[in-house]
């Protein structure tokens, strides 16, 4: 299975969906499940 690569600018939108997530639900892996990354990943 190939790796999906990003741009610089959906990386960047993913990290500030995951610091609103962070706000609401208060845990990391919660978190990183809402963008879709692993939790080593983020």
């Amino acid at each position: 299975m190939a790796k999906k690569r990003h741009t610089p600018e959906q990386m960047i939108n993913k990290l500030r969906e995951a610091e609103v997530a962070i706000a609401e639900v208060s845990t990391v892996a919660e978190a990183a499940r809402r963008i879709g990354v692993t939790d080593q990943t983020f």
